[in-house]
């Protein structure tokens, strides 16, 4: 199992929503997001959890890609991971934001 936290910079702030927002879920080939309002307004905490070890660099490359594509800051998210496919990550994370901006719970 492998842990790991980045911190991304973002000029874009998401207007938070008060509700954490969960998207996904734990199972073989998938994963779990979970957004929610962060401490710092101009960055995103980003932890992630994951049993396949050593891909910490396409890690941060899914995750770059998917900060540049969204605003994220003044967000804190947390993936658990169960094998997904750098695809899946990114669609997730999507998700997860769509959620977030979401009015519904």
């Amino acid at each position: 199992m492998e842990q790991f936290v980045m911190i991304f910079t973002s000029t874009g702030r998401l207007t938070t929503s008060p509700t954490p927002r969960v998207c996904g879920v734990v199972s073989s080939g998938n994963l779990e997001v979970l957004v929610e309002s962060g401490d710092a307004e101009n960055s995103c905490r980003i932890d992630v959890s994951t049993p396949a070890e050593g891909f910490r660099d396409i890690w941060k490359a899914v995750l770059n890609d998917f900060v540049e594509r969204q605003p994220v800051g003044g967000l804190h998210v947390t993936i658990n991971d169960a094998g997904a496919t750098p695809a899946v990550v990114s669609l997730r994370l999507d998700q997860a934001i769509d959620a977030f901006r979401s009015e519904r719970p």
